[in-house]
């Protein structure tokens, strides 16, 4: 497994409408050796997610959460591989949160997100699945997915007045949410 370098906002790649993999290209080696090393990535550079683009890619597949998740806990994240990732649906209800990316790094918004989604994907052997989540794993199911549509969390922000560095979101905002 290798460390990919990862794309920041900025290069094209990352405003690209990510291409769906063919049942051919996801059997490939290459492809399989991709959704390997951006898990590995995911966890070198300590993110909760990662999509093909931010590695270059322009190919519509993400991962998400922790390889090492405890499943008796429900605020870990199992390790989750999703291609060609397509919304089911997304609760009218939205709610606030505070967003980060590999992409933009050092930064930090408020983002406001759907509550639960639902998403219909592949897994790595092309076996559909349903995924139905809520909380912090539906925000960053939303997040991921966004960037195979070329979408980044600022352009997601109604109120830019939260956008802060993160020493400064550290500093002053964290410590309002605790």
């Amino acid at each position: 497994m290798a460390i990919l370098k990862v794309s920041r906002m900025g290069h094209p790649v990352l405003r690209q409408q990510a291409k769906a993999l063919t049942p051919g290209q996801l059997r490939q080696p290459a492809t399989q050796q991709l959704l390997d090393d951006m898990v590995e990535t995911m966890v070198d550079y300590e993110g909760v997610g990662l999509a093909a683009p931010q590695v270059y890619q322009s190919l519509r597949l993400i991962v998400l959460g922790y390889p090492d998740a405890d499943p008796r806990n429900p605020d870990d994240i199992p390790l989750t591989l999703c291609i060609n990732p397509e919304w089911v649906s997304l609760s009218d209800e939205k709610e606030l949160g505070w967003e980060g990316c590999l992409s933009i790094p050092d930064l930090r918004g408020q983002v406001p997100r759907s509550r639960e989604v639902v998403v219909r994907a592949l897994d790595r052997r092309g076996k559909p699945f349903t995924l139905k989540a809520g909380g912090f794993m539906a925000r960053i199911l939303q997040h991921e997915i966004d960037h195979l549509d070329g979408v980044l969390f600022p352009d997601r922000m109604e109120n830019l007045g939260t956008l802060s560095f993160l020493e400064e979101y550290y500093r002053y905002w964290q410590k309002s949410e605790d």
